[in-house]
């Protein structure tokens, strides 16, 4: 497995998977989201906060390549890079099924910010890449 910024470890739920008894697809996208959201917690900031403040982020692209099927019970570890692209920040996601770690998606998700209903050349990112950086040093 290779290095990533961020993890989170979770279980598939009855209610996720369809008829065949696998992970709707539709879910991974949630399980990918769940990640950037405990990420930016992570980093002290709060997606309500940002708003009551005039700042939201948006997903603006998501591309998702299911490898393997996860089913009910199964285990699995959410894991997330980011890199800037122009006014993106994106979110390069795998999703591993536990123990094993099989490779059960991947995903790219490009995000936005829009500062009081404009779209901003991305300073809130190069803010939260700053913070990356300093979280970095002091474990350093």
């Amino acid at each position: 497995m290779k290095t990533y910024l961020f993890k989170l470890t979770d279980k598939v739920r009855d209610y996720e998977c369809d008829l065949q008894g696998v992970v709707n697809n539709s879910n991974y996208q949630h399980y990918m989201e769940h990640a950037r959201h405990e990420f930016i917690e992570s980093l002290g900031e709060n997606f309500g906060v940002l708003h009551e403040r005039g700042i939201d982020a948006f997903v603006a692209r998501v591309d998702i390549r299911f490898k393997h099927s996860l089913r009910s019970g199964d285990h699995y570890l959410s894991c997330l890079n980011i890199y800037r692209k122009g006014v993106k920040l994106v979110f390069e996601q795998d999703i591993y099924r536990l123990p094993d770690e099989v490779l059960a998606a991947q995903g790219i998700v490009e995000s936005v910010v829009v500062e009081n209903g404009k779209l901003t050349r991305g300073e809130y990112f190069d803010e939260m890449l700053k913070k990356l950086e300093s979280r970095k040093e002091r474990v350093e």
